[in-house]
């Protein structure tokens, strides 16, 4: 009887969800965490504090704001490629939804072990250099559009597009990957870092104006705290 109940609930929502519907389900289903949740905050992959958390690795566990993601995303890059890549992990299963929806080949990243910079991929390739960067067929003229759920710093994008290019070079291939896809951009820097190296961001929903959005679901000390944070994150960083 639950699992009909959770079918019938389902289907109300699809279809019908936008960005602030989606972005206060994420805040409600504790994909969205901050300071209420962990007072001490967290340290990210980056190396920075923060007062909030997106934990999208959660999406896939939320079908119907997979598939709401799916049908956004894909109706705001449409036009800007032929095909997808889906940046490992995350990225993978919001790639597959937009693929889905908008009949849109993918190809997807491996994740590799230690690499956390282009220098690291350099020095992975020459010592494993017959493993694949990329799966999935890669042809000549393809325009990739590259799709991940965050972004905060760039880093891990342009990992990403040199190991496409990388593999397409393998593969006799001329390719090209000048814009991302985002579920959430945390608004701390990677547009500017993205228009140094030419590519363009395009995320669903940014950060500090989806705040505004849950402002009254959230506590007075809680929003005052990211919103300050957001304006001038150096103040919190030790």
């Amino acid at each position: 009887m639950m699992w009909r109940g959770q079918q019938k609930d389902l289907q109300r929502r699809r279809w019908n969800l936008n960005e602030k519907d989606i972005f206060t389900e994420f805040y409600k289903r504790g994909l969205i965490k901050t300071i209420r949740h962990k007072p001490e905050g967290w340290k990210l992959v980056s190396g920075i504090w923060s007062p909030f958390y997106i934990q999208l690795r959660l999406l896939p566990s939320h079908p119907d704001l997979l598939n709401e993601v799916g049908i956004l995303l894909g109706k705001k890059i449409r036009g800007y490629g032929n095909k997808l890549l889906g940046i490992a992990m995350a990225g993978v299963p919001v790639a597959v939804a937009i693929s889905l929806h908008h009949d849109m080949p993918l190809c997807y990243t491996r994740k590799l072990a230690g690499v956390r910079s282009v220098k690291d991929l350099e020095e992975y390739t020459k010592q494993y250099g017959e493993h694949s960067l990329v799966e999935g067929e890669i042809n000549d003229g393809d325009e990739f559009i590259a799709v991940d759920d965050i972004v905060t710093k760039f880093d891990s994008k342009l990992i990403a597009i040199k190991q496409l290019e990388i593999e397409a070079e393998r593969r006799g291939c001329s390719i090209s990957c000048n814009h991302v896809a985002v579920v959430v951009d945390r608004q701390q820097g990677a547009g500017e870092i993205a228009r140094q190296h030419g590519i363009t961001i395009h995320a669903l929903i940014k950060f500090r104006e989806a705040i505004e959005w849950i402002k009254d679901m959230m506590d007075e000390k809680e929003y005052e705290i990211i919103a300050d944070y957001l304006d001038s994150p150096e103040k919190y960083q030790k």
